[in-house]
């Protein structure tokens, strides 16, 4: 499992700022609830001083996605749009006492969503979207200019550094090769490469059918028991609908405060073994803060 500071722990189960906010007057919204993450934020500005007088969100996402989009909240409150804009996925991170390494990706999508919620105001053309060519990982759905952009600004220079900033490379892995032409062009002198005319390293795997699925789901939470046991828990695979992965807990795992940490770990390990997003709903939690 991670390991979380206390403060992002406290950010998760008492997160901050949730809900709609009805007196927005700049919505951000990033992410995909298919890839795992998706976030909402909702601003209340002041058009005479541009200072965000109120903030909330709305989050779909493991508990790090909840902690960073509260902390991203908080640390906007009171400040001008051109102050806000300053803040970095860093500030996130470093606000919540650090998140682990594999979790960066979530303060990435709330330093996103701040950029898209301020566009939005100033009625400014957000570039969360780039040409058709400029798609790198198809798995997670992430370009070649945020690749770029998160690896500039975080100074990454490997293929899991990428992957635990964006998510990038963390499926099927048919784009690692072109992620470290991109690492290449960030940290040396060689142009940013043109991702379309480059093809994949490697084929994509040939589509698991909804047994072969089931087994690997089950492999992984067989390997992943003796954790829970340990400490008097237990979990059960339910059912599997598409991407969705349903699972029981039990003992003294189901009214654990850590369960949604706990989720959060199981649906990254099975991404990472499947090579695809999917989305793990424990049968006796809510499937999103804020909504």
């Amino acid at each position: 499992m991670w390991d979380y500071t206390d403060k992002v722990k406290d950010y998760f189960f008492n997160p901050k700022n949730t809900g709609v906010l009805e007196e927005a007057n700049a919505v951000g919204e990033v992410g995909s609830i298919s890839c795992g993450d998706a976030l909402r934020l909702m601003l209340k500005v002041d058009p005479d001083t541009d200072v965000i007088l109120d903030a909330r969100f709305q989050t779909f996402g493991c508990g790090s996605a909840i902690a960073s989009s509260s902390a991203l909240t908080e640390l906007i409150k009171g400040k001008t749009l051109d102050e806000a804009m300053q803040i970095t996925n860093q500030d996130i991170a470093e606000f919540l006492g650090g998140l682990p390494p594999e979790k960066m990706h979530c303060s990435v999508m709330g330093a996103e969503a701040l950029h898209a919620a301020i566009a939005n105001y100033r009625g400014e053309a957000w570039a969360d979207d780039h040409e058709e060519g400029a798609l790198v990982c198809k798995c997670f759905a992430i370009d070649s200019a945020l690749i770029e952009k998160v690896a500039r600004e975080n100074h990454l220079s490997t293929v899991e550094q990428i992957t635990f900033y964006t998510k990038a490379g963390g499926g099927c892995q048919s784009c690692h090769e072109q992620i470290e032409d991109i690492l290449a062009a960030v940290n040396g002198s060689a142009p940013i490469p043109v991702v379309a005319a480059k093809p994949a390293a490697k084929a994509a795997p040939s589509p698991m059918t909804m047994v072969q699925k089931i087994q690997k789901i089950s492999a992984v939470i067989d390997e992943m028991r003796p954790q829970f046991r340990m400490d008097g828990g237990d979990i059960e695979l339910v059912d599997v609908d598409g991407d969705t992965v349903m699972v029981a807990m039990s003992g003294s795992c189901m009214n654990c405060q850590s369960s949604g940490i706990t989720i959060s770990g199981i649906q990254e390990r099975l991404m990472l073994t499947l090579g695809r997003p999917v989305r793990v709903v424990p049968a006796s939690m809510p499937q999103a803060v804020g909504v």
